[in-house]
């Protein structure tokens, strides 16, 4: 069965490096890192005092001030991201194509910020004093809800929430919606704000976080081998995809074309990743299948890789496993802009999807950061610390989550052969 095209017209981005997805792009050529004190909540007893916050963010842009008061920061965030997007790509809902047009955003957490502030209005004021609002501002689903009523779209609508690969799914779920002719239009990715003093505590207390106080911009260390953790980050990551024909015939600047999505499931362990990064690597050749091309076409891989000592080396196992001599000659760039952007949980596959995007817009790979003293296990081409330029026609972007979820996406340049 032939399928249906799928392109990306349009991008809106969010994290610790910028507020806009140029911004972002030029923050990552430079080495920019998002990293800092934490400023969002008091840190007395915390043992980890640092992530990629957002700054200088007005959810007002955005959200009427009466609207934003029923919203948890991670909607806010989609909000800003979705209207980049919509922008970016000119999109416009009309009554003709409302009802085939979509939204598809995830996001690992939800409204974390919001749970904790109402548990404490609870535990101070009893339950009258729970906000009316409380739980339509923290469901993971109300930042797809609220993206849909701001600009009509009345096709599918829907929310994944499945951890660190949250917004991957989104963005993939969304293109097989259109491939298969439920919708023509889907705005897809995810958004997170899960930088609260229970989230943080609760990753400093297994031990999965930096402790690099006193140095947050050099914490993030992806595939070096002083490694020892990752830093939370914020922000949102928005795709508008289009079938090829629809975004034709409005005039579209088309960005890229999604040929491939592949998923897998380690069946393994609750946060650890299968040895050999098996599940990694059943999801990036499933994408590859998907999108009928053979592992060295790829010239760039955006890596999960969060800077954790086993996550990475088992990444880049996979990696080699998939991609066999172009990976370990070098050939192969393979990165992690986590070591600016720090980790968006859920909402890093959308992010990270925008990045590669650009990645082939511009014919350049961006760096990994901080990797001073690669970790003998890593043994691929991570573009340590500078971008490089290349030529990329096909590129895959990889997110992994808690309970072993997995999934890759892979990007074609548009006007590639």
């Amino acid at each position: 069965m032939s399928h249906r095209r799928v392109v990306v017209t349009g991008m809106g981005l969010l994290c610790g490096v910028g507020n806009t997805a140029p911004q972002i792009w030029e923050g990552l050529l430079s080495g920019k890192s998002g990293m800092a004190e934490i400023t969002a909540f008091d840190l007395t007893g915390h043992s980890v005092r640092i992530a990629a916050e957002v700054k200088d963010f007005d959810p007002h842009a955005f959200v009427e001030k009466k609207e934003a008061r029923k919203m948890g920061r991670f909607i806010h965030f989609a909000m800003a991201a979705a209207q980049e997007a919509m922008q970016h790509s000119g999109l416009k809902v009309t009554d003709e194509t409302a009802e085939n047009v979509g939204v598809h955003i995830g996001s690992g957490i939800g409204g974390f910020d919001v749970i904790e502030r109402e548990h404490s209005a609870m535990l101070a004021g009893g339950p009258r004093k729970i906000s009316p609002f409380f739980i339509p501002a923290t469901i993971i689903n109300l930042a797809a809800g609220h993206v849909s009523i701001k600009y009509g779209a009345k096709g599918p609508n829907e929310a994944t929430a499945t951890a660190c690969t949250s917004s991957a799914h989104s963005i993939g779920d969304a293109f097989r919606i259109i491939q298969r002719g439920d919708a023509d239009a889907m705005i897809a990715g995810g958004a997170e704000a899960a930088i609260t003093p229970l989230s943080v505590g609760g990753f400093a207390a297994m031990k999965a976080l930096s402790t690099r106080n006193d140095d947050p911009t050099h914490a993030c260390r992806p595939f070096d081998k002083d490694r020892d953790g990752f830093v939370c980050g914020e922000g949102a990551g928005i795709l508008i995809l289009e079938e090829l024909e629809f975004a034709k015939a409005r005039g579209a600047n088309i960005l890229a074309e999604v040929i491939g999505y592949g998923m897998s499931g380690d069946a393994y362990h609750m946060t650890g990743m299968a040895p050999e990064g098996d599940g990694c690597r059943r999801a990036m050749q499933a994408a590859l299948r998907v999108a009928g091309i053979s592992a060295d076409k790829i010239d760039y891989v955006n890596a999960h890789a969060t800077s954790t000592p086993v996550g990475d080396s088992l990444e880049s196992k996979a990696i080699e496993n998939v991609f066999g001599e172009k990976a370990l000659s070098h050939e192969l760039l393979v990165s992690s802009t986590k070591s600016m952007t720090g980790h968006l949980l859920g909402g890093a596959g959308g992010l990270e999807a925008g990045i590669t995007i650009m990645a082939m817009v511009n014919q350049i790979a961006p760096p990994t950061m901080n990797l001073d003293n690669v970790d003998p296990a890593c043994r691929l081409n991570y573009v340590p610390n500078k971008p490089q330029s290349a030529k990329i026609d096909y590129a895959l972007s990889n997110s992994f989550g808690f309970g072993g979820t997995n999934g890759s996406l892979v990007f074609k340049r548009w006007g590639a052969e």
